[in-house]
């Protein structure tokens, strides 16, 4: 398996912007605590959720090709893990024809991809701009307003009570926390 450090260099001599960074980092923060929870490899989970992005920069436009291209790096560095590849494939499932999420470790990331973006936007509107201040009762405010985030894909992470057996007020606490705890790399 891959090393979260030759991760991190896969991620960062692919992807520049450092907010799509951060997204990656909230992500594998996320993933880490949801192995945690479902009694998942912390440290692939973290990768996988470090990773699964990492080609957006080359690909968005071309969504048919976004976790295509990483697949393909990640082989190419020799990656034979075939849970880390095919979360990473599956995460994109609606736009590249692959197999849809079918174990815990691909639906954690399929539902927790939206959510860290969903936080980010709370904690913006927040007067200090801060995940400190942010409690799963502000996150859950928000979640009605369909104006509020509105390219978040609700559906998706409400999937995490029929398919992981985690409901989601005790999904986004989980979530929630895991970025708190990386606040300072999120710039949060």
């Amino acid at each position: 398996m891959i090393s979260r450090k030759e991760a991190l260099e896969i991620l960062h001599s692919n992807m520049q912007n450092q907010n799509l960074r951060r997204h990656c980092y909230a992500a594998s923060a996320a993933m880490r605590a949801l192995a945690k929870r479902l009694g998942g490899d912390e440290e692939k989970w973290g990768i996988v959720g470090l990773l699964h992005d990492g080609d957006y920069e080359k690909t968005h436009d071309a969504p048919e090709k976004h976790t295509m291209v990483m697949h393909q790096w990640l082989k190419k560095a020799g990656e034979t893990d075939k849970e880390i590849l095919g979360a990473i494939l599956s995460h994109n499932y609606a736009h590249t024809n692959q197999d849809p999420p079918a174990n815990d470790l691909e639906w954690a990331l399929y539902c927790c991809d939206d959510l860290t973006g969903f936080i980010v936007a709370v904690t913006l509107v927040k007067p200090d701009k801060k995940l400190a201040s942010v409690t799963p009762e502000s996150i859950m405010k928000k979640w009605d307003k369909k104006d509020f985030a509105a390219g978040v894909h609700r559906e998706q992470i409400e999937k995490c009570d029929d398919k992981l057996g985690i409901p989601l007020e005790e999904f986004i606490e989980i979530v929630l926390k895991a970025m708190q705890a990386k606040a300072g790399d999120l710039g949060l």
